[in-house]
């Protein structure tokens, strides 16, 4: 929680007085230092564990959740139980819950240290280790891929907590038959990443992944379709290419072989991008492709022109700049989870902002230059502003800081413990449960929601989903920035 020192407060005081600022000091102090990060880092990743599917472990960390789902596969013959919900509802979606172990991944490669430091390396590398390990039961069977567990439009109908959902658990897949590229690919990049993430600890395991990884690229790029069967919840509006690339690029990174390099030299189809998300990877590739470039690799040079236009779109200052910004400073691209692009930008911006310091360079935007101290301070400016430091005095973090949301559009949490084993009726459960104007009964600590509009108005009610929803992969990659931030705090 945000942690007003005195004397700091006191310190401020006097500046403001010899100043005669007294009131704009007294805005910074109270909205724009002393936040706890690692405090920030902690439930974060406490959240990853709430979301969890299958059998919890003995270190379970959140108290009202337990095991759910121990079945799911079985309508296909084969075990798909674990992975992870995406959001307040009981479905496994491949599409969003590879992207969350992709960039939670990242964040655990490139903030290695300061996770340590924190006390929280191992909870990290366990709640990618859940993906994976789901992920590697999704890829058991050759040129196939089960990319999905559950009916969503049968448990949309259902207010209920996981572990006692009646609801059906409906497989799909993709296959060489039924192409899907964009989860091929996306989940290839997440177990390339996490091969990098676990080669130094556990060997076997790691290239189990990196193994797993390349026959999933090769049928992403032999098989090439777009997949419709996660719609409408998680269609994929931006093709495959992006996520080609991002496939790539992590298996570079993972293989150090020139197949990889060919591909993106020769055959990848790139694009100038304003945006990071789930469903358009293209700025995370390139950002990738930069530190390679710095690092000497030659015939790249259209990524880092990329990158930069993606650093100068978002950018406030930038003559360039294309990205709306709220009244209070956070960027918005659309309601409904929006907080997922402002993470995802921060952690871009922090980690941009790492190659540009250790290769003493800057970005050009127009006739500005933008060094990393500039993008590190928007990346926080981002990050602070989800944890407190806003026009609306809150923090968009569930447990955590100044008037925390307490209605997560979140089944688990908002169905008492004491009424899980109840005869279930749908029509009732959003009587009981959803439509009732009153806090979860259960805290789902670390949920960033998906925040307030474009103009900072943010109601913290169950039944509107657009601000109060929380999803992983909005968490996944804010902990790296997190990690950061706390080293540095």
């Amino acid at each position: 929680m945000a942690n007003y020192g005195d004397k700091g407060r006191g310190k401020l005081v006097i500046r403001a007085i010899l100043l005669g600022l007294y009131g704009i000091i007294s805005i910074v102090c109270v909205n724009g230092t002393n936040i706890n990060y690692r405090d920030a880092l902690t439930k974060s990743l406490i959240f990853l564990e709430a979301q969890r599917s299958g059998k919890l472990p003995p270190n379970n960390r959140v108290p009202w959740r337990g095991d759910s789902a121990l079945d799911d596969g079985k309508l296909a013959n084969i075990d798909l139980a674990g992975g992870y919900y995406d959001a307040g509802d009981n479905v496994k979606y491949g599409l969003p819950m590879a992207f969350t172990i992709t960039t939670l991944a990242w964040s655990t490669i490139t903030y290695e240290k300061e996770l340590r430091a924190a006390g929280e390396l191992e909870n990290a590398r366990a709640a990618i280790r859940w993906g994976t390990d789901y992920f590697l039961k999704c890829a058991s069977r050759r040129n196939r891929l089960y990319v999905q567990v559950g009916d969503p439009n049968a448990d949309h109908q259902c207010w209920a907590r996981p572990e006692n959902m009646q609801t059906p658990r409906t497989v799909l897949q993709i296959s060489d038959q039924d192409p899907g590229t964009e989860i091929a690919a996306e989940t290839a990049a997440a177990l390339a990443a996490s091969s990098i993430a676990f080669r130094h600890i556990d060997h076997q395991y790691a290239r189990r992944l990196l193994n797993k990884s390349k026959l999933l690229f090769k049928l992403a790029k032999s098989h090439k379709g777009t997949y419709d069967g996660e719609c409408p919840f998680y269609c994929s509006c931006s093709g495959y290419n992006d996520e080609l690339i991002w496939a790539a690029t992590w298996l570079y990174k993972a293989t150090r072989n020139e197949v990889y390099l060919s591909y993106l030299k020769f055959e990848a189809i790139s694009a100038y991008v304003a945006e990071f998300s789930w469903d358009l990877k293209y700025a995370g590739a390139q950002v990738l492709i930069v530190k390679m470039i710095f690092e000497g690799m030659k015939g790249l040079d259209i990524y880092k022109q990329q990158a930069d236009s993606f650093v100068c779109s978002n950018l406030p200052d930038s003559p360039y700049h294309q990205v709306f910004t709220t009244p209070g400073g956070m960027i918005h691209l659309r309601d409904g989870a929006n907080t997922q692009y402002v993470t995802a930008t921060a952690f871009l911006f922090s980690a941009y902002a790492d190659i540009l310091q250790q290769h003493n360079q800057k970005i050009t935007c127009g006739s500005k230059q933008f060094d990393s101290t500039h993008l590190m301070a928007f990346a926080k400016k981002q990050i602070d502003y989800i944890l407190g430091h806003n026009p609306q005095g809150r923090s968009y973090m569930v447990g955590f800081g100044p008037n925390p949301p307490k209605q997560a559009h979140h089944r688990g949490a908002s169905v008492p413990v004491s009424e899980a084993n109840a005869p279930l009726s749908c029509p009732m459960s959003f009587v009981k449960w959803y439509n009732k104007n009153q806090p979860n009964a259960n805290e789902l600590t670390g949920a960033i929601l998906g925040g307030p509009d474009r103009q900072d108005n943010f109601q913290d009610l169950r039944w509107t989903s657009v601000y109060t929803e929380p999803c992983t992969y909005i968490n996944s990659i804010a902990v790296g920035v997190l990690a950061k931030l706390a080293a540095s705090a």
